[in-house]
């Protein structure tokens, strides 16, 4: 739940902070370029206790954010600013001749990036952008250090409190390790497919 709902919350930020990025304002280019170089110099696990932790402390008095809202903030921060280096690599593999091309039609910047450089850039990207979910699917298990349950903390748990279960560790273990497998082989599978679909390889 955690990674869908930031994954798609984090896609159209990390497109906008792309074109941030190459934007021939210097302002917008050196606000983007310092969002993603100072998320991305830090660990998902910082930011996550700067969520739950340290942001309540700004906050006015008598006003409280539910941590786990706060904690879907944080990872879609946090992933927009390494998907937008994704995008921004695509964006950078197209050829000059396509803007110029829509230049000489007419076409406004906007429609020139929805219509002809969005889809190219972001088809060639396909790969890279199911890598970013994937690691971001494995590292929500991190959420257990800030109070909240994940798979992983969840039969720990479960074995630690059933003395029925004194001294087995790894048989739950196992369970969760093939869950996130079968999760992470189901996507990457499906990464495949939209490859052939799109003839990336192709290009």
């Amino acid at each position: 739940m955690l990674t869908v709902i930031s994954m798609t919350l984090a896609f159209p930020l990390a497109i906008f902070v792309a074109l941030g990025r190459r934007s021939n304002m210097p302002a917008i280019k050196t606000l983007c370029t310092l969002y993603v170089e100072l998320v991305r110099g830090v660990p998902l696990i910082t930011v996550l206790f700067m969520a739950s932790f340290m942001l309540p402390l700004f906050m006015p008095e008598g006003v409280k954010i539910d941590v786990l809202l706060r904690v879907v903030v944080g990872i879609t921060l946090f992933s927009a600013a390494y998907m937008a280096e994704v995008i921004r690599g695509g964006l950078q593999a197209l050829p000059k001749g396509q803007t110029e091309a829509a230049a000489t039609l007419g076409l406004t910047y906007w429609q020139t990036q929805r219509m002809i450089v969005l889809p190219q850039a972001l088809a060639t990207v396909v790969p890279s952008i199911m890598n970013t979910f994937i690691g971001l699917f494995k590292d929500t298990t991190l959420v257990s250090f800030v109070g909240l349950l994940d798979p992983l903390r969840g039969v720990t748990t479960v074995v630690r409190a059933d003395i029925n279960w004194k001294g087995i560790y790894w048989e739950p273990l196992l369970f969760v390790g093939a869950i996130f497998f079968i999760f992470c082989f189901a996507m990457s599978r499906y990464s495949m497919y939209l490859e052939r679909k799109l003839k990336t390889d192709h290009r």
